[in-house]
Order: structure tokens, then C-alpha cells, then sequence
């Protein structure tokens, strides 16, 4: 953002410091409640507060306990390899799916595509809850609810308009007379997804990967509707202790889904720098 220069008025300067000020202040409500987790989860006593002994900096009042109890409890280590066993299966059908949408979508002889997109990005508009409910619903009359594939294809179904976004927008800057070039050059519609679209557009499959991963990984709503207690995810078991045991393990969980947030989020920032080099959008 450009300096403000010296001679600036005083509406201009108040704007200047006044906008950065709200900045500050939406992201310290943003963030202070995530970054509240953190020290509460080496918390020494039981407790979903600071102690006295937190408070002077005491290190006899911070534990890994509830870290060691997250890998020691049979309970949070079966909702851990549910969410990582469901989690990676819905992403890989949900960049499949939502990566050939987004292909078919961009061709300029799509008929309806903008009624067709509407249907394709509905999961992420329609409240959650109406969601789960109808997949329930439809779950039970197919024989899919209460099953591991129920939950995948569900999962799988609010992932795949994130993919859906990310290939779009990164085919806005797509030269088609590359297909083209590559279809007088004798090469198939497959051969040419693969060798030509696909290095250019990777950039932004990867990023609906990860949005979708993410979905997949931290969604509790829809997995209470169309699970059952064989596929407890961690999120299903987070709810549980809030709800039921009030376990301070809970802390030390969101503190690592956090961590894992916070490295998938630079890894999406560092996709989206790469996608703009390739396009030719920003210099360097």
C-alpha cells in the first residue's frame, strides 16, 4: 500500500490512520479468540480458563498433558482416523468432479451455464443444516446413511464447488489456441487435458484440494446427519466434549487444527502467487 504523502490533508490523514486503526481492530476480533486456545491448551489444571499460575508465567502451571492424552485416548484416536481416512477420499472425488465441471464450464457452447453453475456452488450457499437434512433423507431411502461411502459422497458434495471456484477462476486466464495447437498437432481431447490445461491450471485444482480438504476435515454438521458412531470424526468427537464431557483436550485439538489451518492457508497463498506468475498477472 503506497505511503501517504507529505502533502496530504488532514481529512486525507485522519482516512489514512483512521482506516488502519478498523483494520487492527477487525483483526484482533478476528483473531484473539483463536489465538486464546493456544496457552489455554497447555493449561496444568482441568480448566477452560487462565490460572494464577499461568498468569505469572509459571512453569509449573503449563502441561502437555492434554496433548499426551489426545494421542493416548482410543476414542480421540478413532475419530482421528476417520476424519483421515474420510477426509482425503471426499477431496480426491471433489477435484475429480468439480475440476471436469469447471472444464466443461468455461467452453463458450455450454448451454445454461450460469443456471448449471448456480446448481454446481448451491452447497456452499444453502444453510448447512438444510443441507444434512436433505442428504439424510435421500441417504436413507438409497442405503447410504450411517455408511463410511455416505459420508464420503457428502463431504465430497460440499467440497466440490470450492474446486469448482478455484479451476474457474484460474481458467479466466487460459490461452485456448494452446488446445487448439495441441489438436493439430494430432493430440486427443485426453492427451491435451493432461499435457496442456492441467500444468496450467494445477495451481488452482491444488488450492480446491485444500478448501476442500479443509471442508471435509472440520465438518461436523452434515457428518451428525449422515454418519453414525463408526464414522466419528474429530470434529464429532470435539462436539461431544464440549457437550457431555467438557474435556480439556479439546484445546490442545483446536490448537492442532489451527497449526494444520495455518500451513494449508500458506500453502494456498503460495498457489494463488504461482497462479498469477503463470498467467502472466504479476511481475517476477
Amino acid at each position: 500500500m503506497a505511503a501517504l504523502p507529505p502533502y496530504a490533508s488532514t481529512g486525507q490523514r485522519l482516512w489514512y490512520w483512521g482506516f488502519r486503526a478498523i483494520c487492527v481492530a477487525v483483526l484482533f476480533f478476528l483473531i484473539m479468540p483463536i489465538l486464546v486456545i493456544i496457552p489455554l491448551s497447555f493449561n496444568a489444571e482441568d480448566f477452560f480458563t487462565f490460572t494464577k499460575g499461568m498468569l505469572a508465567l509459571d512453569p509449573a502451571a503449563y502441561s502437555l498433558k492434554h496433548y499426551q492424552d489426545f494421542f493416548s485416548n482410543p476414542d480421540w484416536q478413532q475419530a482421528l482416523r476417520n476424519s483421515v481416512t474420510i477426509a482425503p477420499v471426499a477431496t480426491l472425488l471433489a477435484v475429480a468432479l468439480g475440476t471436469l465441471a469447471a472444464v466443461g464450464l468455461s467452453q463458450p457452447h455450454v448451454p445454461f451455464r450460469g443456471a448449471i453453475m448456480a446448481i454446481l456452488i448451491s452447497p456452499m450457499i444453502v444453510p448447512l443444516i438444510i443441507s444434512a437434512a436433505g442428504m439424510y433423507f435421500f441417504y436413507s431411502r438409497i442405503g447410504l446413511q450411517g455408511t463410511y461411502w455416505g459420508v464420503v459422497l457428502a463431504h465430497a458434495a460440499l467440497g466440490i464447488p470450492f474446486v469448482i471456484i478455484t479451476v474457474t477462476a484460474t481458467l479466466v486466464g487460459f490461452d485456448r489456441s494452446l488446445v487448439r495447437a495441441a489438436a493439430n498437432m494430432g493430440a486427443g481431447p485426453v492427451r491435451t487435458f493432461f499435457k496442456v490445461q492441467m500444468p496450467l491450471i494445477l495451481p488452482g485444482v491444488i488450492s480446491g484440494a485444500l478448501f476442500a480438504f479443509i471442508t471435509s476435515f472440520d465438518e461436523v454438521v452434515v457428518v451428525l446427519f449422515v454418519g453414525s458412531a463408526a464414522q466419528k470424526t474429530l470434529p464429532w468427537q470435539m462436539f461431544i466434549g464440549l457437550r457431555e464431557q467438557i474435556s480439556p483436550t479439546i484445546l490442545a485439538v483446536a490448537t492442532i487444527l489451527i497449526a494444520i489451518s495455518v500451513v494449508l492457508l500458506t500453502v494456498l497463498e503460495l498457489l494463488r502467487r504461482r497462479s498469477e506468475k503463470l498467467r502472466g498477472m504479476s511481475p517476477g
